[in-house]
C-alpha cells in the first residue's frame, strides 16, 4: 500500500469538501433482489422523475473513513457499525436494506480503487466515505419505492472545523431537528433538512453551530448540529447525553469505550439539563467528521457557559482525541474489528 503514487494535492489544505474521486460504486434492488453493484467512473445518478427520495425523501446515508496507518496500510474505521445502522435507517423509512456484507464489500472496493485518494499517514487528513439508499422507479403516490438505489463515494478530507482540534462557541436554537418519537434516531435526510436554517442563522450570528434541545421540553441537550455532545465532569466521568431522538454515533460509543478501557473513566449515558453546564469541566462534539470538536462555550437564553478558559483544549478531551485518532490511524491497538484493512 505504502508504494502507491498518491495524487498531486497539498494534503494540509484540505477541507470537508467534495472532491470528485476515480471510482464509486453502485447497486440496484428491484424485482425483489439486489444485484451485484459496480464500480463506475460516473458521478452523476440517473433516476426516475417519480423517484420517492425526490418527493417523500424516503432516503438514508453513512459517513465513515478510511486512514492510512504508518507502516502503509490502509485501514477503515468499524464499517460493520454503519452497515448495521443504515439497516436500522432503511427499516425505519421503510427501504429495502442493505445487507451488511454487501455495504463492506462496496466501502472496501471504492477505498481499494481509489488509495492514491487516500491521504498518506501524517497529515492529519483522511479518507471520508458517503454511503447512500435511496427509493427510485416511477412513482407518483405516498408509497414505499418500487426500486433502490444504494451507492458509495469518497473524497480525501481535512478537518471538518477549520483549526483542527481547538475549541469553538455553540449556541442552542429554539428549532428542532426530529419530533419526539420521530426519526431523530435514524440518519435520514429529512433530519437533516429540518437543520439547516437553524444552522445558518447560529452560523449567520457568530457561532459554529447550533445545539438542539429535547423537542419535548426543551430543557435537555440533544445534539450538536450533526454531532453528538458529550461532557466531563470536574471528577472525570464522561457524560453523554440518552434519548430516543439523538442518532446513535458511532464515534460516541468509541469514545465511551475508549474513556473506560483506555482512560479508566466512568461513563454515563443520561440526561443531560441545559441548565446544568456547572456540572461540567469539559465539553465537546463527536462525530466521523469531526471526531472531536472541543465546546469553548454555549450560550443559551442570552447566557454565556465556558468551558475552562473557553481557548484551551481540556486535558481529559485531548486525551480521548489522542487515543481514537490513534487507534483510527494504526498507531495504537484498538479493540479487535474496530479497523478493517483494505
Amino acid at each position: 500500500m505504502d508504494t502507491v503514487k498518491k495524487v498531486d494535492l497539498d494534503w494540509s489544505k484540505l477541507g470537508f469538501s467534495y472532491i470528485k474521486t476515480d471510482k464509486r460504486f453502485i447497486a440496484h434492488w428491484k424485482d425483489g433482489r439486489w444485484d451485484e453493484g459496480r464500480l463506475t467512473e460516473d458521478n452523476k445518478i440517473h433516476i426516475d422523475e417519480g423517484s420517492t427520495a425526490v418527493h417523500y425523501g424516503q432516503q438514508a446515508f453513512e459517513g465513515l473513513k478510511a486512514y492510512q496507518a504508518k507502516d502503509g496500510r490502509v485501514l477503515i474505521f468499524r464499517p460493520d457499525q454503519n452497515a448495521k445502522r443504515l439497516i436500522k435507517s432503511a427499516i425505519d423509512v421503510v427501504m429495502q436494506p442493505v445487507p451488511e456484507d454487501m455495504f463492506i464489500r462496496a466501502v472496501r472496493a471504492v477505498v481499494k480503487a481509489n488509495l492514491h485518494w487516500v491521504p498518506p499517514y501524517g497529515t492529519g487528513a483522511s479518507f471520508y466515505l458517503r454511503p447512500f439508499l435511496i427509493g427510485v422507479g416511477e412513482n407518483m403516490g405516498v408509497r414505499a419505492a418500487p426500486e433502490y438505489l444504494f451507492s458509495v463515494f469518497g473524497a480525501p478530507v481535512g478537518p471538518y472545523f477549520k483549526g483542527g482540534l481547538a475549541p469553538v462557541n455553540f449556541i442552542t436554537s429554539e428549532r428542532d431537528r426530529a419530533a419526539p418519537h420521530g426519526t431523530g434516531h435514524a440518519k435520514v435526510g429529512g433530519n437533516y433538512g429540518a437543520s439547516l436554517l437553524a444552522h445558518h442563522n447560529a452560523k449567520e450570528a457568530g457561532y459554529a453551530d447550533c445545539i438542539y434541545l429535547d423537542p419535548l421540553t426543551h430543557t435537555k441537550i440533544e445534539e450538536v448540529g450533526a454531532a453528538n455532545f458529550f461532557g466531563i465532569t470536574k471528577d472525570g466521568v464522561f457524560v453523554t447525553p440518552k434519548s430516543p431522538s439523538i442518532l446513535p454515533s458511532i464515534t460516541k460509543y468509541s469514545l465511551m469505550e475508549v474513556a473506560q478501557r483506555y482512560l479508566n473513566m466512568k461513563v454515563e449515558e443520561r440526561d443531560v439539563l441545559i441548565d446544568g453546564l456547572d456540572e461540567f469541566a469539559e465539553a465537546g462534539a463527536c462525530g466521523t467528521a469531526a471526531v472531536i470538536s472541543p465546546i469553548g462555550s454555549i450560550t443559551h437564553n442570552g447566557k454565556k457557559h465556558v468551558f475552562g478558559d473557553g481557548q484551551t483544549v481540556g486535558t481529559l478531551t485531548r486525551k480521548l482525541y489522542d487515543t481514537l485518532t490513534g487507534i483510527q490511524y494504526g498507531d495504537i491497538e484498538g479493540p479487535e474489528d474496530w479497523m478493517v484493512e483494505v
